[in-house]
């Protein structure tokens, strides 16, 4: 996730709680988007994160399935088969994963099958796999790879629904009111895993830092080929609290503009394998498969097929919208003390059970399936940490 992306997943401007509702016009709006700097709840002490590169634990990298229309949600005839395709979701696929999950449903139970079969074992494919399921469906996998090697199990781990999810171009009201209604669907689906073993999803702190007053820009690009961005997220923005503008003196950080936003964390090691659990307990079944070519999946005995290869759909089915864009995390040792996240400028700090993430946007990713982790680019993320740690003042 890039600055931009962050800005519009935490509320960049108080303003967007009102937009969310279109209630923009109304007192009680007008009051909550000009809330004043003292409005805002004290904050807690903050334990200082131990940032060493000799504590980087893991380093990956994960191809995010950009489309520039937008996600691929439809049924298409294969020979003999008919194949769902569901994949091409860009940031967004853990976000959004169960919302589009039931709008692919509705084109597998359009074929009248009693058996389903779902080829790719990541965030969609599993969750779409789920629904099959308790929809009635006897549901096999087929996938290459399961978690934690698929790709997106090296997601950031952020609730992001609009996070490179399509073009502003291809936001027409029609494209808008399925993301829309993915997007609250997911919501609600998440609010339910709340508090389970494991600590699936948790509702996390962080705090925006910035040397200069924050503007309220949405979508724009980095000036580095990145395509201007659909901003949707005022759409919902009444879901979770507003952001939190933090006086001077009222917090640790060496910056003069500090932003408290509240987001969702998925500690996507026990949130994966409580979706696989599940699924296998509902009589599920897991066959480690590869696909080469479309051809391939006409030896699979099931008629309905679909299609949740995410990035590998532009290999398998030759589809060049899907664009590649490169992102890298480092996690370091867990700090069960640390619960809260940050944003400095291309610092981006998410605090997950299994590791600290800790990320930054490098100019190039756009457009660059290369999957090597760059351990110099995790360890300068590290040392820009440590010295922002460095600099706080102990309460």
């Amino acid at each position: 996730m890039q600055r931009r992306d962050f800005l519009r997943t935490t509320g960049a401007t108080l303003a967007l709680g009102a937009m969310a509702s279109g209630c923009a016009s109304t007192p009680r709006a007008v009051a909550s988007a000009a809330a004043s700097a003292a409005d805002y709840d004290p904050l807690p002490p903050l334990a200082p994160i131990r940032a060493r590169p000799d504590r980087l634990i893991a380093i990956t990298v994960c191809t995010r399935p950009f489309r520039a229309q937008g996600p691929r949600i439809e049924a298409e005839k294969l020979g003999r088969k008919t194949v769902v395709h569901h994949y091409g979701h860009g940031g967004s696929g853990w976000s959004l994963s169960w919302g589009s999950a039931r709008l692919a449903l509705r084109e597998v139970l359009a074929t009248q099958v009693a058996e389903v079969g779902v080829i790719g074992c990541g965030a969609i494919g599993l969750t779409t796999a789920l629904l099959a399921q308790r929809a009635g469906l006897k549901v096999t996998i087929y996938a290459r790879e399961r978690p934690p090697e698929v790709r997106s199990s090296r997601a950031t781990g952020v609730w992001s629904p609009d996070s490179r999810y399509c073009t502003a171009e291809h936001a027409t009201p029609d494209a808008v009111a399925r993301w829309e209604t993915m997007a609250r669907e997911s919501f609600r689906t998440y609010q339910t895993m709340l508090g389970l073993p494991g600590d699936p999803v948790e509702w996390r702190d962080g705090y925006a830092l910035a040397d200069e007053p924050f503007n309220g820009g949405h979508g724009e690009g980095d000036g580095d080929g990145e395509p201007v961005y659909a901003n949707l997220l005022p759409l919902i923005r009444s879901l979770w609290p507003r952001s939190q503008d933090i006086p001077a003196g009222a917090h640790p950080f060496p910056v003069p503009y500090v932003r408290r936003y509240t987001t969702m964390v998925y500690n996507l090691s026990s949130y994966s394998r409580l979706l696989i659990e599940d699924f296998e307990r509902g009589g599920g079944r897991i066959e480690t498969r590869e696909f080469e070519r479309p051809a391939d999946l006409e030896k699979l005995p099931e008629k309905t097929l679909v299609n949740c290869t995410g990035y590998g759909a532009r290999a398998l089915f030759g589809d060049d919208s899907v664009v590649p864009v490169r992102g890298q995390i480092g996690r370091l040792i867990p700090q069960p003390e640390v619960d809260y996240g940050l944003s400095y400028g291309s610092l981006f700090v998410v605090p997950r059970r299994d590791g600290i993430v800790v990320q930054t946007g490098a100019p190039g990713d756009y457009g660059n399936a290369d999957a090597t982790p760059n351990y110099a680019e995790s360890e300068a993320a590290v040392q820009q940490l440590a010295a922002l740690m460095a600099k706080m003042r102990r309460a």
